[in-house]
């Protein structure tokens, strides 16, 4: 019994040590990967000499937003001769943001821009490179209690007051409906409106955004019994997960009339299982950003409405801070991008607009 119990004892520990190992080598890897495309950068004669190498870590950077945010970020930093690296765009394999910011760290930038959130594990990572001597910006989502130098985003509480207009606005045509097919005032529709946003609790700006959407359905005087919100949290990082998530509210027994999206990736899953289930018309995406595939569901009124956020302003602003802050000594604390609403009326603007730049 005593043997056995020693076995096992031995294979835990050399699992827990192999684990340990693993961890230490991919770090190793990344940073010696980094540093030598660092130096092949600004070393090789064949390319161009850059005076600075940032780093840009995003959770999910290979979608639509984060490539145009990243297009923003680049282009800036040409115009003062400054190199941007999207971490993991060159790298095999998946990985967390907090495993790239490791990675980054060893790497030794000029600077590091970070989709970053308020978990404790995030604090201590911007921590440790500010006090090695690297600024950092955090970019879309914040960390207060770090040293980060500034915070790039949006504002949650604008975002909030567009996407409660437009439940209002929904809210209102129900009123008409009822105008008209109701027997009596009383038998007015009920909307009902989910919100699907991150599981991560600590997400600051989806946090400013729902009590903000709250609000401004209120200040439109919308009665209880007209209306009702509820939260679905689902793990944004699997895109598994949040497709199957979604799609589980429409295998319910009664569908909501409002799906409101807090990013590009849940608005693209609802829209696929409004088409799927033949829900398109009855019920209301409200997304988030403005690709392509978004804007041509807006104009098939797949989707009732998106907010625009500016990602390429997104990309030009972290670079001004961490310019100023270079330039100056010091920057501005906040900078925020702008946003725009997107909907039937004004979807044919964005999609010509989209057109001619491929042009």
């Amino acid at each position: 019994m005593d043997k056995q119990y020693k076995t096992n004892e031995n294979k835990q520990y050399l699992i827990f040590a192999a684990t340990i190992l693993f961890l230490l080598v991919t770090i190793v890897v990344g940073a010696i990967v980094f540093r030598f495309y660092k130096l092949s950068v600004k070393g090789s004669s064949d390319v161009r000499e850059y005076d600075k190498y940032y780093c840009l870590i995003a959770d999910n950077h290979k979608s639509d937003f984060w490539q145009s945010v990243y297009d923003g970020a680049l282009e800036a930093a040409k115009e003062e001769n400054i190199y941007v690296d999207l971490l993991g765009n060159n790298l095999s394999g998946e990985y967390t943001t907090e495993e790239l910011m490791k990675m980054a760290i060893a790497a030794r930038p000029d600077a590091i821009m970070v989709s970053a959130d308020e978990s404790d594990t995030m604090t201590e990572l911007i921590n440790e490179a500010v006090w090695g001597g690297i600024p950092v910006v955090t970019l879309y989502g914040d960390n207060t209690r770090s040293d980060r130098l500034s915070f790039v985003g949006v504002g949650g509480y604008s975002i909030g007051k567009m996407y409660g207009k437009q439940v209002i606005n929904v809210i209102k045509e129900r009123r008409r409906e009822d105008f008209i097919e109701a027997e009596s005032f009383e038998e007015r529709s009920h909307v009902k409106v989910v919100v699907v946003a991150n599981s991560d609790t600590k997400d600051t700006g989806q946090n400013i955004i729902i009590p903000a959407m709250q609000d401004a359905i209120m200040e439109e005087n919308a009665t209880d019994a007209e209306f009702s919100i509820s939260i679905m949290t689902v793990d944004n990082s699997n895109s598994f997960s949040v497709e199957e998530s979604i799609r589980d509210i429409f295998m319910e027994e009664e569908v909501p009339d409002v799906i409101v999206c807090l990013n590009e990736l849940s608005t693209v899953c609802a829209y696929q299982a409004v088409v799927d289930f033949n829900k398109v018309g009855e019920v209301n995406i409200l997304g988030y950003y403005d690709s392509q595939d978004i804007l041509t569901a807006i104009e098939r009124g797949g989707i009732y409405a998106t907010v625009s956020i500016d990602a390429r302003q997104l990309g030009e602003y972290s670079i001004k801070a961490l310019s100023d802050y270079y330039d100056l000594g010091n920057t501005s604390e906040y900078y925020l991008a702008d946003v725009t609403l997107i909907n039937q009326d004004n979807v044919n603007q964005f999609l010509t607009g989209e057109d001619e730049d491929e042009e």
